[in-house]
């Protein structure tokens, strides 16, 4: 079904103007850049209807310059941790990916949402140098994910709820480890 709305979020897309001038505060950039790295997800989806999936994922989130884009930009890509995984190929959510990011602000705006293709900005809230929350909103979801950083970075702690049309329909907790691939492995990777 398509949607007339799929390109417009509800938040608006502003440059910041804070204690550090113009951009994105430092102290969420530094977040941010705290996260670059390789991630072994164990992923757990409560959905409304009662049934539970876990999983493992792999995630790499990556950083690169673009001026033009933003404050900061950020690559994510994730993929299976083994050959079966509990989603098919006709699930709507999707095992394998990439995003790019861009802090503007303190809003992140993301190349495509995890349920659609399309773009989609993310009101971002600080709650301390481990933790931040970010509000999204597009098509009919609102979504409130909680990252915290434990340990020096070497753990995330990841609470993600979805409301579809205003009914909590998915329940996402992701304990995530900082892991390195062997070289051979890592070179396997999917791109996309």
């Amino acid at each position: 079904m398509s949607y007339p709305n799929e390109l417009i979020t509800r938040v608006p897309l502003t440059k910041g103007h804070g204690a550090f001038g113009n951009g994105v505060d430092q102290v969420v950039r530094r977040w941010f850049n705290r996260n670059v790295g390789l991630w072994r997800s164990h992923r757990r989806f409560d959905f409304r209807d009662g049934s539970t999936v876990a999983m493992d994922t792999m995630l790499r989130i990556e950083s690169f310059d673009d001026p033009l884009k933003g404050d900061a930009c950020y690559r994510f890509r994730w993929w299976p941790a083994q050959v079966d995984t509990p989603f098919g190929q006709n699930s709507s959510y999707p095992t394998t990916g990439a995003i790019e990011a861009y802090l503007i602000g303190h809003q992140l705006y993301r190349s495509r949402g995890y349920f659609c293709g399309s773009p989609i900005r993310s009101r971002i809230r600080q709650v301390d140098e481990q933790e931040v929350v970010f509000e999204s909103h597009y098509m009919e979801w609102d979504i409130l994910e909680h990252i915290r950083l434990v340990d020096d970075a070497r753990y995330r702690a990841r609470s993600i709820y979805s409301w579809q049309n205003s009914t909590l329909a998915l329940v996402e907790v992701h304990h995530e480890v900082r892991e390195d691939l062997p070289a051979e492995e890592a070179a396997q990777a999917p791109l996309s």
